[in-house]
């Protein structure tokens, strides 16, 4: 039984990591060049992601990245390299471990290294209640408007990890 459980955590553990990698992966590319694979690979060990070359060019190719004479993007086509990333719903039932509101404020536990990509995702929202968000390694903070906008936003994240 022991051994299943393991297993279990494992395999869950390694799906994470892999959509929270492809999220830091995107976010790399979004905010400057990465010219070559392996300058994006020391740019993931630097960030804590340990990551071999081969994984590195699957992720890629899962990404739909493109290389261009400005280094890796994303395809201007309309596809967004979301494929084979999780929904923020799915990233916030998978992820989040605790919310705790103070005032205007929202801080959101995730499991560790999720926190950014988790984030990022809720930047992406546009929700009107939230004004940002900091992502650390396991914790969000969430800045609302004001309390009842925090109130808000606790309750749409409850309401999708419950």
């Amino acid at each position: 039984m022991a051994v299943a459980y393991l297993y279990y955590r494992l395999n869950k553990y390694s799906a994470m990591s892999k959509a929270v990698r492809q999220r830091r992966i995107l976010d790399l590319v979004g905010h400057g060049p990465i010219w070559s694979q392996d300058e994006l690979r020391r740019a993931l060990v630097k960030a804590g992601y340990q990551v071999t070359q081969a994984t590195l060019s699957r992720d890629i190719a899962e990404l739909g990245l493109v290389k261009t004479a400005e280094g890796y993007e994303v395809p201007e086509n309309g596809d967004n390299g979301s494929r084979g990333l999780p929904s923020l719903e799915r990233m916030l039932r998978e992820f989040v471990t605790d919310l705790r509101p103070a005032d205007n404020l929202l801080v959101v536990k995730t499991l560790p290294g999720a926190a950014q990509p988790v984030a990022a995702a809720l930047d992406g929202e546009g929700w009107e209640e939230l004004l940002g968000t900091i992502g650390g390694d396991d914790t969000i903070l969430i800045i609302a408007a004001n309390a009842a906008g925090c109130k808000r936003l606790t309750e749409r994240i409850r309401e999708v990890i419950a």
